[in-house]
């Protein structure tokens, strides 16, 4: 990855040196991935939840969690849960990805929520 000249940075895009263009292209690729995107757009869902939703087995819906975890574009939260069984949830964690290819390399920048938006946050299941 090369470096970005900040003359040229978009507003309000945010570089960030750890992640992985190779990663966050490889994800992207995945249908499997994509589809827990689009699922994790507007509410955090857990593995099961997932695997139900994008009609996935369950080890591909926590190897592809995985993937996006990786390459920064999910986050996981703890969902308390009243009967003491927390569950790891996962949603989509940016709003745009821009690759552009410049200076011999590949570089990814991604637009994240807002920062009350993105921040940790609990949800309580009676379940």
């Amino acid at each position: 990855m090369s470096a970005m000249n900040s003359d040229t940075r978009r507003r309000g895009w945010q570089r960030d040196e750890s992640v992985d263009p190779q990663a966050v292209l490889a994800a992207l690729d995945d249908d499997a991935c994509r589809a827990i995107l689009e699922a994790t757009a507007e509410t955090a869902l857990t593995a099961t939840e997932l695997s139900e939703e994008c009609d996935i087995p369950m080890s591909t819906a926590y190897r592809k969690v995985e993937m996006l975890t990786e390459a920064d574009l999910v986050t996981e939260q703890v969902r308390i849960n009243t009967t003491g069984k927390h569950a790891t949830e996962y949603r989509k964690n940016f709003d745009d990805v821009l690759v552009s290819v410049a200076n011999g390399g590949v570089e990814v920048e991604l637009t994240k929520p807002d920062e009350a938006d993105s921040a940790a946050s609990y949800a309580v299941a009676d379940d």
